[in-house]
């Protein structure tokens, strides 16, 4: 019989509700956090599911166990299991409820057509929020806690609104079919979806856990989802700050450096998180991969898996490049779509940022955008480069747009009535995928004449739209097959596969899941065709001289994962940029990254 432990001394396992999300920046350890707390639980003798609704989930690596849609008892962990949602999984199983909802009457013509209407990112997205909602409207029987590990903040605001999003859009609409096939199946769910809207609003239920570190990024954004999430009706709401520094060695300036930045941080925390109540997790000299991590990871003083020894720590070799190589071989063409890609959390906007400001410094012209729902361009600039247009891809500016466009096309002909249905069916949450996909295809067209630098959202929200590119482009192929002059077009899909238009830059920190995830990233790009053209390695602290036993333990980890990414993960350019003392802010900060050093 197994001996239930003692939870840990941790605020959010006192009386935890049923229902516990974990949400934050990416990059702020979520996933770690989450599943640490779900571990606790299950060895204090509940049963516990785990579920990852991040498409470019990391569970797998850190638990060591294939994940699938349905349960998986984890090994080592009495009363664990864990449960992806996996899109492209869920997608396909919605689609063949949805089909199966039309009857034997159907031809294969007519369902072939509704399979074709199903296909697209929406769809996935939305196939995935079925999953989700199921678990929140009574699908998680037989569980004492379901923990939920998301994809980063601005993805899962996107999903937490849904349920209210849907439940509007089915109480005004009775009519016909949308994005999502038949409507009459999106009727039978409307309950799903109002039960789902209440389990998430009520307090004794659920409990949603903001997680972010002692930085003031991460901080910001936690305190912006703390209101956004209020305003949608999750207002028992708590703090958890991962990886609080401590220097042990006061004459390691490095290790002062990295306290006095996490000090700083805390200590302009926003008031609306200082009203939440909190807790801090202190930054542990490991990964949190495998069982003996996650279980140490929440007990302070609780040995982690044992640590290598520190050899020579210098990045070396001729593979390591600083990022002015980089901005030397983006520049050469004199134009292209620069795509700056990877976890949440590694820095890309950072680097996305200097590169542009890198090209406009050589006399080139640049449009800085980004795809990411969370934007933090303008803070990262913080300020105006004669040259260089920053903006970023709004989905609600850009759904009124698209809405705009097709009423003014599609309505012009239409009565009173049917101006008005049609402008009900595009009050659809569908409509918004749809829309950002147009606006991303338009700025990659821009890049013909000159540069366009794209910062893009966090790995899985980045695959679907990407994913909505390729079956773009699939259906123009299908729709130009055979017809003359099909020959001359060229759509965003094929835009990206050409290696003198697109550049894409893979973005990791020096840290297991992160080098994982962009190496899972890298392999989807090949399986569309698309070559990474680099590799950044971001905040190293190999060759800062740090003599902290702490960092001297994170340093092991790191080196091992350079020679990782040297040893055939990278098969082009390799750049490394330093830990930054003061984090880089604004255009002269930003150019610094790229000067040689």
């Amino acid at each position: 019989m197994t001996t239930a432990t003692p939870l840990p001394d941790l605020g959010l396992l006192r009386a935890p509700t049923r229902y516990l999300f974990f949400t934050g920046k990416g990059g702020v350890g979520k996933t770690s956090l989450s599943t640490a707390c779900a571990l606790a639980l299950a060895d204090a003798g509940r049963r516990v599911l785990l579920v990852s609704t991040d498409a470019a989930s990391n569970l797998d690596e850190m638990l060591d166990i294939p994940l699938r849609n349905t349960p998986v008892p984890v090994p080592g962990a009495a009363g664990l299991s864990v449960l992806n949602i996996d899109p492209q999984e869920a997608a396909e199983a919605y689609r063949g409820r949805v089909i199966a909802q039309m009857g034997s009457e159907a031809d294969a013509a007519e369902r072939a057509t509704v399979r074709e209407q199903l296909s697209g990112a929406c769809t996935t997205e939305i196939a995935a929020f079925d999953e989700f909602t199921a678990l929140l409207a009574g699908g998680g029987e037989g569980y004492d806690h379901v923990v939920f590990d998301t994809a980063p903040t601005g993805h899962t605001l996107r999903l937490l609104s849904l349920p209210k999003a849907w439940t509007g859009f089915l109480a005004g609409n009775d009519r016909g079919a949308s994005c999502l096939g038949p409507h009459s199946g999106l009727k039978t769910q409307e309950l799903r979806f109002r039960q789902a809207l209440q389990t998430l609003g009520d307090a004794a239920q659920t409990t949603v856990v903001l997680v972010t570190r002692a930085e003031t990024g991460a901080i910001a954004e936690a305190a912006r989802t703390s209101v956004e999430l209020a305003e949608l009706g999750l207002e028992h709401q708590r703090l958890a700050i991962n990886g609080v520094f401590h220097a042990s060695r006061r004459e390691d300036p490095v290790a002062l450096a990295v306290e006095t930045q996490g000090a700083q941080a805390l200590a302009a925390m926003p008031a609306v998180l200082r009203a939440l109540p909190s807790d801090q997790v202190p930054l542990r000299p490991f990964d949190t991969v495998g069982l003996p991590a996650l279980r140490a990871l929440l007990r302070p003083g609780a040995d982690g898996p044992a640590l290598s020894s520190v050899e020579a720590l210098t990045p070396g070799g001729a593979a390591w490049h600083p990022l002015a190589d980089l901005v030397d071989d983006l520049a050469a063409p004199g134009r292209g779509l620069i795509m700056v890609m990877g976890k949440g959390g590694v820095g890309k906007t950072t680097i996305a940022a200097a590169l542009a400001v890198a090209l406009v410094q050589r006399g080139h012209t640049v449009h800085l955008s980004t795809t990411d729902p969370a934007a933090h361009l303008a803070s990262t600039l913080d300020g105006q480069l004669d040259g260089l247009r920053v903006d970023r891809i709004d989905p609600q500016a850009e759904t009124q747009r698209y809405t705009d466009k097709i009423m003014a096309a599609r309505g012009k002909d239409l009565d009173a009535a049917g101006r008005a249905l049609l402008l009900e069916d595009l009050k659809s949450p569908c409509t918004e995928e749809v829309a950002v996909f147009h606006a991303f295809s338009r700025i990659v067209s821009e890049a013909r004449s000159a540069f366009v630098v794209l910062d893009t959202a966090p790995t899985g929200h980045s695959l679907l739209l990407m994913d909505a590119t390729g079956a773009y482009h699939r259906q123009m192929v299908r729709e130009f097959e055979g017809v003359a002059g099909a020959g001359h077009v060229v759509t965003p899909m094929m835009r990206l596969q050409d290696s003198t238009y697109t550049h894409i830059v893979l973005v990791a920190l020096p840290e297991s899941t992160p080098v994982s995830q962009a190496a899972a990233l890298q392999d989807d790009l090949r399986r569309a065709r698309i070559e990474p053209a680099a590799w950044v390695l971001n905040r190293s602290l190999l060759a800062s001289g740090t003599t902290d036993p702490l960092l001297a333990g994170r340093l092991a980890g790191e080196r091992r994962q350079m020679a990782r990414i040297a040893d055939g993960l990278s098969s082009r350019l390799t750049c490394v940029v330093p830990w930054q003392a003061v984090a880089p802010v604004g255009v002269e900060a930003l150019s610094a990254l790229t000067k040689r050093p």
